[in-house]
């Protein structure tokens, strides 16, 4: 098997939290006892997707605030918090106060750009402010700020009984060197970089300029490496790449099936850029363990990390998440040279 310029150092995972409308409890519970089985099984982090007004994840802080007390090791991270959704002030206070829960575990992920179906939402979201908003780098420059400890006020001191600080409260010294940009060109990787961030790469790439063919694995490339670049830390800039991996080495033949049809489903919108945005997909990677190894060794970009968060597909049952994650694991991270941390 081709060797790998980084061994891979972290091995992550990254879900969805799919639920039932009608009974939601059931679904927020299976994400629980997912990330917990993550933990048992020496995964390095687990991460939690972030949806609003659908049947995924709205509030994955208040998520990981109820996994941090169900587990004591595993890192905890966010891919990602749109942050066109938020007040960077009030997340920063959920961010540092999950993080001391936790014990320093919290990994936030945050992009930026306007909310989905901006148009409809607006005036739920933003009544009196929604044409001025600003869904651009500068709100992801003021939770940096805050988060990092820079004053939010020019007040702070004593009135009456009550302490006022002019930061944010509770700060969790070490956060803000844990804070990680989703993003997937070249312009958002550099800013990141900049702005000392760390950099979550996905199994979406823009795709820029033209070209008589497209390929996911250069593009991403071209977006690690304009991120370490810009990075103080250079080549040591933390990256992570979050493919969508399902290994099949334990599964059974229904299972094998199941996973190969949803690859299938999603394989057309891989061979050229998407909508308006120009989005370029890469496949899913279905088969063992000892066939995804050689597939990643081959991708230009898996062999610039040391970081992985693979994606759960999104549509299936508690059952099958175990599969994956015990395959991933017990042979496809050894395969990888991982080593558990069970």
């Amino acid at each position: 098997m081709p060797s790998t310029s980084r061994p891979l150092r972290k091995l992550g995972f990254l879900t969805i939290g799919l639920f039932d409308g009608a009974d939601p409890g059931p679904g927020h519970e299976s994400t629980l006892e997912i990330i917990e089985l993550g933990e048992r099984l020496g995964f390095d982090s687990a991460w939690v997707r972030h949806r609003h007004l659908q049947y995924g994840i709205s509030s994955p802080v208040a998520v990981l605030a109820a996994a941090s007390q169900r587990t004591s090791r595993i890192e905890l991270g966010t891919a990602v918090i749109p942050l066109g959704w938020e007040n960077p002030l009030r997340l920063a206070e959920d961010l540092a106060t999950v993080d001391i829960l936790s014990g320093g575990r919290l990994n936030p992920g945050i992009s930026v750009g306007p909310p989905i179906h901006y148009g409809q939402v607006k005036d739920a979201l933003y009544p009196d402010t929604g044409g001025i908003e600003d869904f651009g780098y500068e709100r992801v420059r003021r939770l940096l700020d805050l988060v990092r400890g820079k004053p939010a006020t020019d007040f702070s001191g004593v009135e009456g009984f009550e302490v006022f600080s002019d930061v944010v409260q509770p700060h969790s010294a070490g956060l803000g060197r844990r804070l990680w940009y989703g993003g997937g060109s070249v312009r958002s990787a550099a800013w990141a970089g900049e702005h000392g961030m760390n950099f979550l790469t996905s199994s979406v790439v823009k795709a820029e300029g033209e070209a008589e063919s497209w390929d996911f694995a250069e593009i991403q490339l071209a977006t690690i490496r304009a991120f370490r670049a810009a990075h103080p830390d250079g080549e040591a800039a933390r990256v992570s790449q979050g493919l969508v991996v399902i290994p099949t080495d334990s599964a059974s033949p229904e299972q094998r099936a199941k996973y190969e049809a949803y690859a299938a489903k999603r394989l057309p919108r891989t061979a050229s850029p998407q909508g308006p945005a120009r989005l370029l997909f890469a496949p899913d990677i279905v088969g063992t363990s000892e066939q995804i190894a050689e597939q990643l060794h081959a991708h230009a970009a898996y062999r610039e990390v040391d970081e992985v968060a693979f994606a759960l597909p999104f549509t299936f049952a508690h059952e099958d998440y175990v599969q994956m994650l015990t395959d991933m694991a017990t042979r496809l991270g050894p395969a990888l040279g991982w080593a558990s941390k069970a």
